[in-house]
């Protein structure tokens, strides 16, 4: 089964990055929360990354990490595919 996960940011600009999710080739990364079957409570901790929790999990499950630039690479590429669709 295609299990990765990377961080991505929040929004399309540099910010803050949370765990997101992808189960399938060629579908876009979606936020860890998109997936309630996979995803586990975020630790209370003030400052904490979101996803944190279920990226420990989901390690632990043997998912793939997949580099930050990796991914945002494979998003334009989807995007771009789309658009020429």
């Amino acid at each position: 089964m295609h299990q990765q996960m990377c961080w991505l940011s929040k929004s399309s600009g540099d910010g803050d990055k949370i765990l997101h999710l992808q189960t399938a080739p060629g579908q876009p990364w979606r936020p860890y929360t998109a997936f309630p079957q996979f995803s586990v409570a975020d630790y209370q901790i003030p400052g904490g990354s979101e996803g944190w929790a279920t990226y420990q999990k989901l390690l632990k499950t043997f998912w793939s990490l997949v580099p930050s630039p990796q991914a945002n690479e494979f998003s334009s590429n989807l995007a771009e595919s789309t658009v020429q669709n």
